[in-house]
């Protein structure tokens, strides 16, 4: 049985180090998409377009990766679970008063 989301207690975004561990696995997955290009175009050498085609593939790659992993993550718009505490009425009973 699960119950409510958990409360959050803060708005941070993830650590910076988090945000770079991130960025930098993208560049490496990026980069390395670009070798098995190149080495697939040396493999179809005899069909040139299809040589061509992992060539021209290859070329936007660094310049992609860069780009990606220099970026910062967008925030985030999420709901948030905060704790509401109800609001507490003030007596609507008449009280007396003494003049003095």
């Amino acid at each position: 049985m699960e119950g409510p989301d958990p409360v959050l207690i803060t708005e941070a975004a993830p650590s910076y180090e988090d945000q770079f561990a991130a960025r930098k696995r993208k560049y490496m997955l990026m980069m390395g998409m670009r070798i098995p290009c190149l080495v697939l175009a040396g493999v179809f050498y005899h069909t040139w377009w299809l040589a061509l085609a992992f060539v021209l593939l290859s070329v936007p790659l660094p310049w992609m990766a860069v780009l990606i992993a220099n970026d910062r993550p967008p925030r985030k718009a999420e709901k948030v679970s905060r704790y509401q505490q109800e609001a507490r009425a003030i007596e609507a009973r008449e009280h007396r008063v003494i003049d003095g």
